[in-house]
């Protein structure tokens, strides 16, 4: 296309080599895209001649689009730029070692490793001294003592394993996250006009100059200019902050941003920035500067455990976008971290308290035991020259005490969960379950309630018209055409091929005897096909009246709930084709055609019967029943933004039924989510009768349960109270019994996922995963537990908001990310079950040992081998178990479930037994059984003994056996079940025996061992394998006789989740606990306080009767004068038990938070007025230090 202002190119256009050939240059369309509404439409028609002189410069047709030249998109991203955010640069390797050492055991483990490798070299000159005491017993070991630097050193190098592991692990996590960043970003792509041809393209590919069409539920991939628009309104939030939608049309404002979402109409635009160019590139490019410092912020909020949390956005390009909130004081409702990280965090915080303790005491008793024992027993004085050796054996105490710590604390936890969740991430892919954020997979396990769309996920949204009424006559089948006259012919074709999105189409079938293909909305495209299946040309009729010419459109969207198209006819006047669902068209129409293609009078009366003869019996039999009427204007032309008086006084052509087959997967599916204990209910927009017999024909509905099926109109009044506010008690006693919600609209979707998600009927809180494709579904994905958006038919708002994308769009994908997610959190259970059974066993040992014997019998090393490496490769076996079906036949285990159930305590109690058992007849009495040299007390430079290595070999085969053992966590017997199923498993167990082999045998000095005999050898075997009997034995022993038993590593209580977590924008339950130390000081000083003005009360208050001994404080408190505030903060507790002794702590502040971060107006039922120089009393329970101290007042 030749440019017709090419002598007008303005000067600097030339200053890159190929920007002269276009009439506009990077920053001049930079610049006007910075323009808004009026300003950039006066710059367009002004400084350009209008958008048509936009697109010649651009040498682009606003109607064929550009001609996909290679070399001309080649020169166009050359002049303008790609479109794409560069991504932020991966760490390198290097850092990410760095990151591993920052562990705080790592370097105090370097630090005691270099003192003690320092001191070896250290030849003190008081070392022959016989009152130092004995450095090395025997003459003949002289050489050893030489070699004493081997301990220090061997623990430096198992610390530079252990890091290259870890920054290993992280480097190829990160890397995983990379590829499927770049699968999500591959997966979006944007409908483009090229060469006359509508074709979907991936975002990277679009250029400045396209012409792209755009259409409700999009995320603009690129600013541009609006050539062409129908009702089009914008979300522009993630840019400016507004929450109001921005009409756009030609007339007032023409500016369309990247980024920013259309709420409603469609149109088309030609692209003029892309990528880095674009405004939300531009900002991006600006907060680049700031990147380390919001790196460091980010990495607190979404980092914990080592776990990274957070994949990007659907698109870079949203990176931005989210940038931009953080700068605006948003109050976003917070997501508490998974079930299971928070779980895990307190468990961890929990046992590293406890080794922490342990280690301690060990160094202590060690210390205290050599100062008694040598200078109070064998009274020797304190000499200068022997001050190096007391040192040297203080290092080797302190040495022992950090291993102690090292192996209580559970480092491969962490690694353990990043495994499970990105191996699990990777098959789930496969299972066409594209994870968008890691917590999801495992919260999805837990889930009681699925709460779906019907359309597409439960059918198979290939929609076909089935049934018709035309002309007073309801036909069964698809009539012939020739039935018809040709004016109501006429009418049918005009009003489904004009009043329909020109996106939506046809297009022949790929294979030859195939199904024809349907591409856009597929309700329209089932009226489209009916157009076909009446033997007529539906392409011809919009050729004839192309999108250009359309005078006035109606989009389709969730409120209005139909579509309406306006167009002038020839003769002068207008004629408005108006579609949507039956009973809201038939309620605007007055009118209707009878068979002679005459308008008829349509009351009321007539309109109950047509309802109750055609489209109840349609709806009964699962079909979507949907009208289409028309009305003529012939007179003025009316006010067309008054719609309500527009759409009406219709006139009914026909009522067609669609049918939308259930997925032949589903009701298998359905029973099976039953089965495990989740409820499934429907949530959709369409007709109650069709929704009903969907539902009946999956599944959820069975004959005989005690169900509700409601409207939408129905369950808002239900749950509303006068002022229109929804009442959590009312929506208490709807859900419970809810299957169907039909004619809902996205908000109530959205109500019914918060109350549930909000409710406390039952013993637990509800995990709600929900099921979305629109625009509007926004809230309710966000909203969610999990939110599963549909890859196909989902818009990109949709996308963006959730946590999974189905990449199938079928719900039977969303059972199997519930055996995905059980299955992970077994893995984990699994793990702990293993990893804490090596703890208790290690610490007990290295503790008693070290108390009795001066010294562990597992030294440093071989500790460091056990926990850390060995942990590592467990992880690894166990972590990567694959589900089975067995997994679907429990219940969910809920969020307060704890991580530890008492089974696996049975579990990790009982063998705890057996190993300890071992081990300390093995340390006392093994030299004696085996008839070798003992190793206990051996002087500081000792050889390694066989009596030592046997104990050590032996603990590394009873881990081996009892990895086997810690497959099954339910109390199976069977713990080979399935086990060649796992490659892993098996290669990690072979591979850890051979390496432990190498170990005894080669290890020598660094590793404290010496070689052992083949009888030895067996012994150890034969103890090795008595693990799995043992097993056997505990296994029998029912869990439910041992009274004594706990459960550990509960979750987090709703009251817990508070104040605590402002600013954050996930609940770290990691930072809460430590937060909890400070907590303590002020619930001592709270309760002070809280007691001295309930004592002043009682004294103060005359009107105030005498309570009995056994009443609540919660009597005085509807007093008036000592109602409780609302607006004050609950501090959380360290646990349960303290929940019980004191429910709410008052502080200064504001509102009762609840999981989301809002505040809950029913949070207390005494809600009275408060003076704030009035007294404030706290609820309590009737056991609480309130309640004694009322009854002793």
């Amino acid at each position: 296309m030749t440019n017709p202002l090419e002598h007008n190119l303005p000067s600097n256009s030339i200053a890159e080599s190929h920007e002269g050939d276009f009439g506009c240059t990077l920053m001049e369309l930079r610049k006007l895209m910075e323009l808004r509404s009026s300003d950039g439409l006066n710059e367009i028609n002004v400084h350009y001649g209008g958008v048509q002189n936009i697109c010649n410069r651009l040498k682009t047709s606003p109607v064929e689009g550009l001609s996909g030249n290679p070399a001309d998109l080649e020169k166009r991203r050359i002049v303008f730029g790609q479109n794409l955010i560069p991504p932020k640069k991966p760490k390198t390797f290097l850092e990410l070692v760095w990151e591993a050492l920052q562990d705080v055991t790592l370097i105090i483990l370097e630090i005691a490793a270099i003192i003690s490798l320092v001191l070896s070299f250290y030849r003190p000159p008081g070392e022959q001294n016989e009152l130092c005491g004995e450095s090395v017993s025997n003459p003949d070991d002289e050489g050893e003592a030489e070699a004493g630097w081997i301990e220090g050193a061997a623990i430096l190098f198992s610390v530079i394993i252990v890091v290259l592991v870890t920054a290993f692990n992280d480097w190829s996590k990160e890397k995983q996250f990379r590829g499927l960043q770049s699968r999500i970003e591959q997966e979006q792509k944007f409908s483009i006009i090229r060469n006359g041809q509508l074709i979907q393209l991936p975002v990277a590919e679009i250029v400045v100059g396209d012409i792209a069409q755009i259409k409700y539920g999009d995320l603009l991939p690129a600013d541009g200019i609006l050539i062409q628009g129908n009702d089009l309104k914008i979300d522009e939030s993630s840019l400016t902050g507004e929450s109001d939608h921005v009409r756009k049309s030609l007339e007032k404002d023409p500016m369309l941003l990247a980024g920013t979402h259309v709420m409603e109409g469609s149109g088309r635009m030609v692209v003029t920035a892309v990528g880095i160019n674009s405004q939300t590139g531009i900002i991006f490019t600006l907060l680049g500067v700031h990147e380390d410092e919001e790196e460091v912020k980010k990495k607190k909020a979404k980092t914990q455990d080592g776990v990274a949390l957070e994949i990007q956005p659907l698109n870079s390009q949203d990176g931005a976008d989210n940038e931009e909130k953080e700068k605006k004081v948003v109050k976003v409702p917070k997501k508490e971290k998974s079930v299971l990280q928070g779980k895990l965090t307190r468990l961890a915080v929990h046992i590293g308290k406890a080794g922490l303790f342990m280690s301690a005491l060990t160094v202590i008793i060690l210390i205290l035991y050599f100062v008694i024992d040598n200078f109070v027993i064998h009274r020797r004085p304190w000499l200068p020259e022997c001050t190096p050796i007391y040192i040297q054996y203080f290092v080797k105490f302190f040495i022992i005490g950090i291993t102690v710590l090292v192996v209580a604390v559970p480092e491969g936890l962490p690694l353990a969960v990043t495994i499970s969740l990105a191996y699990s991430v990777k098959k789930m892919m496969k299972d066409n379950n594209l994870v968008r954020h890691l917590d999801a997979c495992e919260t999805m396990g837990n889930a009681t309630a699925i709460c779906s769309d019907k359309t597409g996920t439960l059918t198979m949204n290939r929609m076909t018209v089935v049934q018709a009424y035309i002309g007073g006559t309801h036909y069964h089948q698809i009539p012939s055409p020739d039935i018809f006259l040709p004016r109501v012919l006429d009418l049918i074709v005009n009003g489904i091929s004009i009043n329909s999105a020109y996106t939506s189409k046809i297009l022949p079938p790929e294979k030859e005897g195939g199904l024809a293909r349907q591409v856009g909305n597929k309700t329209e495209c089932a009226l489209l096909g009916f157009v076909t299946d009446l033997k007529q040309d539906y392409q011809a009729v919009r050729s004839e009246l192309p999108e250009e010419k359309l005078y006035k459109v109606y989009t389709f969207n969730s409120v209005r709930k139909s579509m309406s198209t306006v167009i002038r006819k020839p003769g002068g006047g207008f004629r408005m084709f108006s579609k949507g669902a039956s009973e809201i068209i038939l309620r605007k129409c007055n009118r209707i055609l009878d068979k002679k293609g005459e308008a008829m009078p349509f009351k009321n009366k007539d309109r109950d019967d047509m309802i109750r003869n055609v489209i109840e019996p349609m709806a009964s039999g699962g079909l979507r029943t949907i009208c289409i009427a028309y009305r003529d204007f012939d007179g003025e032309e009316p006010s067309w933004d008054n719609e309500n008086e527009i759409v009406t006084e219709l006139t009914c052509i026909a009522v067609l039924g669609i049918e939308d087959p259930v997925r032949p997967e589903v009701p298998q599916a359905i029973a099976n989510c039953k089965r495990a204990g989740i409820t499934v209910r429907m949530v959709t927009g369409d007709n109650i009768n069709t929704a009903r017999a969907i539902a009946t024909k999956c599944g959820i509905l069975t004959p005989g349960e005690d169900f509700l099926c409601l409207e939408g109109k129905e369950f808002n009044r239900l749950i509303r109270n006068e002022k229109g506010e929804v009442e959590q008690e009312k929506l208490d006693k709807i859900w419970p019994k809810l299957r169907v919600l039909a004619r809902s609209s996205p908000t109530d979707k959205h109500t019914l996922v918060k109350g549930i998600i909000d409710s406390t009927v039952g013993d637990q809180r509800q995990v709600v995963a929900v099921t979305g494709d629109g625009t509007n579904d926004g809230p309710a994905l966000k909203k969610a537990d999990v939110g599963f958006a549909m890859g196909i038919a989902g818009t990109d708002v949709a996308k963006e908001a959730s946590d999974i994308i189905l990449t199938d769009d079928n719900f039977s994908s969303i059972v199997k990310a519930v055996m995905w997610g059980r299955n992970v959190y077994d893995s984990i259970s699994k793990f702990l079950q293993f990893q804490l059974t090596v703890n208790v066993v290690a610490v007990i040992v290295a503790f008693t040992g070290a108390c009795i014997t001066q010294d562990s019998p597992l030294k440093a090393v071989q500790m460091l081998w056990v926990n850390l490496i060995m942990d590592t490769f467990a992880s690894l076996a166990l972590a990567t178990e694959p589900p089975t079906d067995a997994l679907l036949r429990r219940r969910p285990y809920g969020r307060n479930k704890p991580l530890i159930s008492r089974t696996m305590m049975k579990n990790i109690l009982g063998h705890a037994v057996y190993q300890l058992t071992v081990i300390f007849i093995l340390v006392f009495a093994g030299e004696k059984f085996f008839d070798i040299d003992s190793g206990r007390k051996a002087p500081l430079h000792s050889p390694p003994s066989q009596h030592y290595t046997m104990i050590f070999n032996t603990f590394v085969l009873m881990q081996l056996f009892n990895e086997i053992n810690s497959r099954k966590i339910h109390g199976e017997r069977n713990v080979f079940a399935g086990i060649y199923r796992n490659l892993i498993f098996c290669s990690v167990v072979l591979g850890t025996f051979v390496i432990q082999i190498f170990i005894v045998e080669f290890g020598g000095k660094p590793f404290s061992c010496t070689s052992l005999s083949l009888s030895q050898w067996l012994w150890c075997l034969f103890i090795g394998i008595g693990e799995l009997l043992w097993g056997q034995i505990i296994s029998a022993i029912p869990t439910k006789s041992l009274k004594f038993l706990k459960e550990a590593g509960h979750g987090t209580t709703k009251e817990e989740i508070t104040k605590d977590a402002e600013g954050l924008d996930e609940i770290d339950h990691a930072e809460m606990e430590l937060r909890r130390g400070q907590i303590l000081w002020f619930r001592g000083l709270n309760r002070i306080q809280t007691q001295i003005k309930v004592v002043r009360a009682f004294h103060s208050s005359v009107s105030i009767q005498k309570l009995g001994n056994q009443e609540s404080i919660h009597n005085f408190m509807t007093h008036p004068e000592f109602a409780i505030d609302e607006d004050l903060p609950q501090t959380p507790f360290l646990d349960e038990q303290e929940d019980k002794s004191l429910e709410h702590v008052p502080t200064t502040g504001t509102g009762v938070l609840l999981l989301d971060g809002e505040v809950t107006p029913y949070a207390n039922q005494n809600n009275n007025a408060v003076e704030s120089s009035q007294v404030q009393v706290v609820a309590s329970h009737s056991d609480s230090p309130l309640q004694s101290l009322e009854t002793s007042v």
